[in-house]
C-alpha cells in the first residue's frame, strides 16, 4: 500500500514544477505545478496519460483544439497524441503515467518549456 498527498509542500515557482508523487504497481502520478502563465510545450507521450486538475485552471491544447480545464477536470488522452498546457492560474496537475513511461520525459518537457 502507498499513501500520498498532492498538497504537500507546493511551491510555485519560476519554473515548472514536476515530482512524482506516488508509484504502483502500474502507473507513476506526477504532480506539476505550473503557475500563472507558465506553459508546457506541445509533445506527446508513447502511452496513454491522464491529465488531471487537482486545483486552478488550465487551457489544454489537445492536437491544435483548446479545452478549458478547471479544478477537478480530467482527461485521457491515447498514446502519441500532441498536447499543451497553459496555466489560467497557478495550477497543481495530476499526470498519470503507464509504468513503462519515464518521468524523465517529463522532466526535459518542464525544462525545454522554460527556455
Amino acid at each position: 500500500m502507498n499513501i500520498a498527498n498532492f498538497n504537500g509542500d507546493k511551491i510555485f515557482g519560476d519554473k515548472i514544477m514536476t515530482k512524482v508523487i506516488l508509484e504502483s504497481d502500474f502507473s507513476k502520478e506526477i504532480r506539476i505545478l505550473l503557475a500563472t502563465g507558465q506553459v508546457l510545450k506541445e509533445h506527446k507521450s508513447k502511452f496513454p496519460i491522464v491529465i488531471h486538475v487537482v486545483d486552478g485552471a488550465i487551457d489544454l491544447g489537445v492536437e491544435k483544439v483548446t479545452h478549458k480545464l478547471n479544478k477537478g477536470g480530467i482527461i485521457a488522452l491515447k498514446a502519441n497524441v500532441h498536447h499543451d498546457l497553459s496555466a489560467l492560474k497557478d495550477s497543481v496537475i495530476r499526470l498519470t503515467l503507464s509504468k513503462s513511461d519515464s518521468v524523465d520525459r517529463v522532466n526535459a518537457v518542464a525544462k525545454d518549456s522554460a527556455k
